[in-house]
């Protein structure tokens, strides 16, 4: 096996060692290239969900000074723990569609994760014209 390593200069049985350093540049940079894609899908999936989680805060904020406004206009006890009720379910509501919000999220990053690991972190467009 010397004599054919001497010949060539290349290990056998090992494909990577046997690519002249232009094709090893150009496939280490094509790599680096698929990886910043997937970064870049990652993110703009990451700065959606931040959006989303950003304006359901804005809403929160709004329905609490709903309530407080509600609250301090209450004229009389009943009144005042109807308005708390009524706060209480809408609290809880809200409660359950952000969870359902978190899963939502999560999952759709470790698909996402799992997705980008499983192909090689090739980006859609590579894998779309390997089909």
């Amino acid at each position: 096996m010397a004599a054919k390593e001497a010949k060539s200069g290349q290990i056998e049985g090992f494909p990577m060692f046997q690519l002249n350093p232009a094709e090893l540049a150009a496939m280490s940079q094509k790599r680096i290239e698929q990886f910043v894609n997937a970064q870049s899908e990652f993110l703009e999936e990451l700065r959606k969900a931040n959006q989303q989680w950003l304006e359901r805060a804005q809403f929160e904020a709004n329905a609490g000074s709903e309530f407080v406004s509600k609250l301090a206009s209450a004229h009389s006890i009943p009144e005042a723990m109807t308005t708390c009720q009524e706060w209480n379910s809408r609290r809880l509501e809200m409660l359950a569609e952000d969870g359902k919000h978190l899963l939502a999220d999560t999952q759709k990053f470790v698909e996402m994760s799992a997705h980008l690991l499983s192909r090689g972190w090739q980006p859609e467009s590579s894998t779309a014209a390997r089909a």
